[in-house]
């Protein structure tokens, strides 16, 4: 039997790469199991997930260790490397050498067809980064790749995840909670064919989490689900950036990185909570005219929004005053309500002077339910009203935010039959309305 595929060797397994990427010294655990996939020293480093850990190394110029699950000729082998810049060089520190049995046939069965490899589900982890460590042939054919290729990318470049109805994302949110998931969907980006993802935490020599490892498989996709262009602004546009910055504020927030100030933390999880707020707003954005729509208490769903911003308003000490009102109710979706609520008094507090007050009141008219949010802010010049609501736009050069939240709500409220209008003049204050079906 191999070197490579013995069981757990005590000692660490050392090598050295040189700039070219070639392995020159090794090991006789880890020359071997060069030579099991093809090459040998002097030759450039065979195995793909080592390779990918020791561009990382020599890209940032620092030590770094990542777990590994490299494939031998009869066992896979599970590994902790360390890879450490000196020179030109990069040297491979091996803490741990695990054998085990291969996660899956390494060629698909002689009758099955050459979808074979595809009807059955493929074995692949990533690093706490969601940087591929390693991955079976099988997973990355159904990912629309190699594994050459994959191996060290983002799992965000290769396929694109999708949310739940809500918004959520079962893998970022087990990513953030260090917790196992299952049925994450996602589209692979060369053909956005429709997968699912399950996986399994994996910890780290110092029981620390290191990422995930898990499986592949073709999700059911009904016949004629088209893509629409709207889809394709949010899930591009919006989405990833989304997921990228919420995934960037939680590391931040939990020092994963390292000490940091108690105040940016705190920055970090307001970032975190905004950037979840949008994905949400983007979640029922996508779900426009797929029903949902009934009767609404809006009074409830107004004490609801006011919830989710006091934290904001306290902070600049503004006074949210809600008109007492008993039931009143609305033709709507109540999570996209809540949606539009929270962006018209968000907008209201940023806009609003230190220890000033925003005013909420409800208004019936025949056919019509209506719910205003009123400021005592600058205004909008009348030449802004309705650019304000385009996307992207904002009422002025040092306003905060991203100018989407408007255009959002509006589209979000005429998607429920209902409108956004507006009544501001510069000096007096604005007062945004949400106006719905009476049912």
């Amino acid at each position: 039997m191999p070197v490579a595929t013995q069981p757990t060797d005590p000692r660490s397994v050392s090598g050295r790469v040189d700039s070219a990427g070639r392995l020159v010294a090794a090991d006789p655990q880890l020359e071997a199991l060069q030579r099991e996939a093809g090459a040998g020293l002097g030759s450039p480093l065979a195995l793909p997930q080592l390779a990918a850990i020791v561009r990382m190394a020599r890209q940032l110029g620092i030590p770094v260790a990542r777990r590994a699950l490299a494939a031998g000729s009869a066992q896979d082998v599970d590994m902790w490397v360390r890879a450490v810049p000196e020179g030109d060089e990069v040297v491979l520190t091996i803490e741990r050498w695990d054998s085990r049995p291969p996660a899956g046939p390494r060629l698909a069965s002689i009758d099955g067809g050459e979808n074979a490899a595809l009807s059955s589900a493929g074995r692949w982890s990533v690093d706490d980064q969601l940087r591929f460590v390693s991955i079976s042939d099988a997973a990355a054919e159904l990912l629309g790749v190699s594994a050459a290729d994959a191996s060290g990318q983002m799992l965000t470049k290769i396929v694109k995840l999708e949310g739940d109805p809500d918004g959520q994302m079962p893998m970022l949110q087990a990513l953030a909670t260090r917790s196992s998931f299952s049925s994450q969907l996602v589209r692979r980006r060369t053909d956005d064919a429709a997968l699912l993802l399950s996986g399994e935490v994996v910890l780290g020599n110092g029981e620390g989490f290191a990422g995930f490892e898990g499986s592949v498989a073709l999700a059911d996709r009904p016949e004629g689900d088209a893509r629409a262009e709207a889809d394709f602004v949010f899930d591009e546009l919006l989405g990833s950036p989304l997921r990228q910055i919420i995934d960037s504020a939680d590391r931040i927030a939990v020092r994963s990185d390292g000490p940091l100030r108690d105040d940016y933390a705190a920055y970090a999880s307001d970032i975190s909570a905004a950037a979840h707020h949008l994905l949400s707003v983007v979640g029922s954005m996508r779900q426009e005219g797929a029903g949902g729509v009934a009767a609404i208490d809006l009074v409830e769903l107004v004490y609801e929004a006011v919830g989710l911003v006091e934290t904001a308003a306290a902070e600049r000490e503004i006074a949210i005053a809600v008109q007492p009102a008993r039931t009143f109710t609305a033709h709507g979706e109540a999570h996209g309500v809540i949606q539009i609520l929270v962006n018209l008094i968000s907008n209201a507090v940023r806009h609003s002077d230190v220890r000033a007050t925003v005013t909420i009141s409800f208004e019936a008219l025949p056919g019509t339910s209506i719910v205003h949010v009123a400021d005592d802010g600058p205004g909008i010049e009348p030449g802004d009203q309705q650019r304000i609501f385009e996307r992207f736009e904002r009422g002025n050069a040092d306003a905060q935010g991203s100018g989407l939240g408007l255009a959002i709500a509006r589209r979000l409220a005429r998607s429920m039959d209902g409108d956004i209008q507006l009544q501001s003049s510069p000096g007096s204050g604005s007062r945004f309305s949400l106006v719905l079906p009476s049912t």
